[in-house]
């Protein structure tokens, strides 16, 4: 998967929202890895679901993206950690 914008991500990037259930798996992944990442709030940053949305071509979320341009859209904690394994953001 490759980004459909040309922003860059220094480090993983999570765009979600906090009321998204998804959205809490995902960022309760993150934090027991122990990974350095950022957190976009959807509701919180008004051109952040457009971001999110220009990355993925999609309206779902969460949408994160590694430094390496792979993203994700509703990834399951397997397949994410497996990536973030494989892409050496662990």
């Amino acid at each position: 998967m490759t980004d459909m914008t040309d922003e860059t991500f220094d480090k993983v990037t999570m765009f979600g929202a906090d009321w998204c259930r998804d959205c809490r798996r995902s960022k309760a992944l993150l934090d027991r890895l122990g990974v350095d990442y950022e957190y976009v709030d959807v509701e919180a940053d008004l051109s952040a679901a457009d971001r999110a949305e220009a990355i993925s071509g999609r309206k779902n979320i969460p949408v994160v993206v590694l430094p390496n341009g792979k993203h994700f859209v509703e990834p399951s904690d397997a397949e994410l950690q497996s990536e973030l394994e494989s892409s050496g953001a662990l």
